[in-house]
């Protein structure tokens, strides 16, 4: 893979992971891999907090762990998520769990989230909602309610709409109203969110995106669309985490990696 062309210097602090411990061999050898993860794990159920603080006491002290919020937050017990992680809730309670409802059900599912997000240190936690999640009135007064309520423990909140209904120009007003970071994959999309942290997830391409293996031409594209136009003088602070979440997540975060050493050494 030739370099790609390099712009002038740059003070963006640029992270690049995986969403989950994708190396063989487990959590200690990714460690050697990558200094950030985004744990998927936690949203299907939340470890205990003893498994967390062995989680961070274990990993290099510059390593971060990003993680995705409980889907008891955003996923109503409908989804075949929660049965697929085996959890339960009265039938006469489903409607206070997921969709961001303010409701005291899901504000304590929010606190548990926060409570691991403090002890791994988590610089973000991430809002991935449903695609059935729709805009209405209705539902952004719900989201402003549960978020004016959902205390945050030091770290942003990162939140991915899936449903076309969520326009630009509403996720932008979602996003400057509740500092919120608009998650996308930004060779499909452009985030729309004001800020210098910047939150991207690549999901692969084509009709099958998850099987999807990123092309050279595709990671030069990365580089030269989106990475290098984030170079500014040095008292900028772009801080950006590029996130792989296809099958090829471990091959294709390396190789992004080796092409941002080919530019940082190319003259």
């Amino acid at each position: 893979m030739p370099p790609p062309r390099r712009s002038q210097e740059t003070s963006v602090m640029l992270k690049v992971g995986c969403c989950g411990f994708a190396v063989k061999g487990g959590m200690r050898a990714y460690f050697k891999e990558f200094d950030l993860v985004e744990l998927q794990s936690t949203f299907y159920k939340l470890p205990r907090r003893q498994t967390a603080q062995r989680w961070r006491s274990e990993a290099p002290e510059r390593f971060e762990f990003a993680m995705k919020a409980s889907q008891m937050v955003t996923h109503p017990p409908s989804s075949p998520t929660w049965r697929k992680a085996g959890l339960k809730v009265p039938a006469e309670e489903a409607s206070k769990y997921g969709l961001l409802r303010p409701t005291e059900e899901n504000l304590h599912a929010w606190e548990e989230t926060a409570s691991i997000a403090e002890v791994l240190q988590a610089p973000v936690v991430v809002v991935q909602c449903p695609p059935s999640f729709t805009y209405s009135p209705e539902t952004m007064w719900e989201m402003v309610e549960f978020f004016a309520r959902a205390r945050r423990r030091g770290f942003e909140v990162a939140w991915e709409p899936r449903h076309p209904s969520w326009t630009p120009d509403r996720v932008r007003a979602a996003c400057d109203r509740l500092n919120l970071i608009h998650v996308v994959d930004p060779l499909r999309e452009t985030a729309v969110s004001s800020g210098p942290l910047r939150y991207y997830r690549l999901h692969g391409l084509g009709e099958r995106p998850y099987s999807y293996r990123y092309s050279d031409a595709d990671l030069r594209r990365l580089y030269e669309e989106v990475i290098s136009p984030l170079r500014r003088p040095p008292d900028d602070s772009d801080q950006v985490y590029l996130l792989w979440n296809n099958i090829a997540m471990t091959e294709d975060a390396s190789r992004f990696k080796r092409l941002l050493s080919q530019a940082d050494q190319s003259p």
